[in-house]
């Protein structure tokens, strides 16, 4: 028994340290020994980024706006003449034509003919005046010799008059065929492009009945929509930059202000005059979006790289102390090419990541960096 007890005390004593040593070893951390670093001493830099102070320049002010294109003024052509057939159509649709060049013909046979007989009744009144001027002057002759009685005389005199009068008659009735003659041709009342054709061969034509529509002289027009609060800011002359469905751009200039504005809108219609040869890009009636040249104004600019979107929200990582960057959200405005305006959040000498701000969040540390060098041209 004894034996057995003195074995067993050196087994408990060992695992009794055993236990103790992990309480030792934490007293003695505790016991004026150096901690482990902390986190934030430890914490390195989450990006290296370099920084960019926003520029002062001085930017075009442009005014967005969006429109249709039209006709500048659009002439609907018809036959003056009714109850007859055409018998020719000699233009078509795109065709650019002349001012008073034939677009189509109308049956003239019937007014031919009473032209003929309008000819043939001048003539007879000529006739027919001749001789009674012929009376009428020997009737004067006479009138104090007595060879002719007073009755006599008047009838020589009335039937001078009556012939001058019928020969003016015959002569308007002629005038008035010539005309119908002339209006069996269908003429461009101005030279331009016909944009519309109704006429057709064998047609038979009527007074007011619509042949053709003339875009006259070939021109169009911009017919912006601007809101009423931006409407005076535009005046006759201002430039109007236009970007058509080919990406290709159209200048013109603003010929008129709507003097009205549509009271369900609340937008004012502004007409720019368009150039000649806007017509190969551009289609009446088709839609274009554009801008107004208002001139320049002063923006504080950043590069598109260091205006991070988040939320619907723009924000920009400004350099806080050393080396620290602190979320801001700004307001951001017009842009030029890799260039954008902040207009509020945004002091004119703050410090901001240049790129890489999708990367950071607010507080991060950073390492900065110098800007690499722009390459030189070659």
């Amino acid at each position: 028994m004894l034996l057995a007890g003195s074995l067993i005390r050196p087994i408990m004593r060992s695992l009794l340290l055993l236990l103790l040593l992990p309480v030792l070893a934490a007293c003695g951390k505790g016991d004026g020994q150096p901690a482990a670093p902390t986190a934030a001493a430890s914490a390195k830099p989450a990006l290296s980024v370099s920084l960019v102070t926003p520029q002062q320049v001085e930017w075009p002010q442009a005014l967005q706006a969006n429109g249709n294109i039209a006709a500048w003024q659009e002439a609907v052509i018809g036959p003056e003449i009714g109850n007859l057939r055409l018998t020719e159509v000699r233009v078509n649709v795109g065709d650019r034509v002349a001012k008073g060049q034939v677009l189509a013909r109308i049956a003239s046979d019937t007014v031919a003919a009473d032209l003929a007989q309008s000819r043939a009744a001048v003539a007879e009144a000529e006739a027919l005046l001749a001789e009674a001027i012929a009376n009428g002057d020997r009737a004067r002759k006479y009138q104090q010799t007595g060879f002719l009685s007073a009755q006599q005389i008047n009838q020589y005199l009335t039937a001078e008059k009556t012939a001058h009068a019928r020969l003016n008659a015959a002569r308007a009735k002629l005038q008035a065929d010539e005309v119908r003659m002339a209006q069996t041709y269908v003429r461009a009342p101005d030279a331009g492009v016909i944009s519309a054709r109704a006429a057709t061969v064998g047609s038979l034509a009527q007074p007011g009945m619509e042949l053709f529509r003339l875009i006259r002289g070939g021109r169009l027009e911009w017919r912006a929509e601007v809101s009423a609060s931006e409407l005076g800011k535009i005046r006759p002359g201002v430039t109007a930059v236009l970007i058509a469905p080919n990406g290709a751009r159209v200048e013109g200039r603003v010929r008129m202000v709507a003097p009205t504005v549509d009271p369900q809108t609340l937008n004012g219609i502004v007409y720019v005059d368009l150039p000649a040869e806007a017509g190969g890009t551009l289609r009446a009636g088709s839609f274009a979006r554009g801008e107004f040249e208002l001139g320049r104004a002063p923006a504080l600019a950043l590069p598109q790289s260091a205006v991070l979107l988040r939320e619907g929200f723009s924000y920009v990582f400004r350099l806080e102390g050393k080396d620290r960057v602190a979320q801001t959200k700004v307001t951001v405005g017009r842009r030029l090419g890799e260039q954008i305006e902040i207009t509020t959040g945004l002091a004119a000498d703050a410090q901001v990541v240049a790129s890489g701000a999708g990367f950071l969040a607010d507080g991060d540390i950073v390492r900065v960096v110098s800007a690499p060098a722009a390459p030189g041209p070659r």
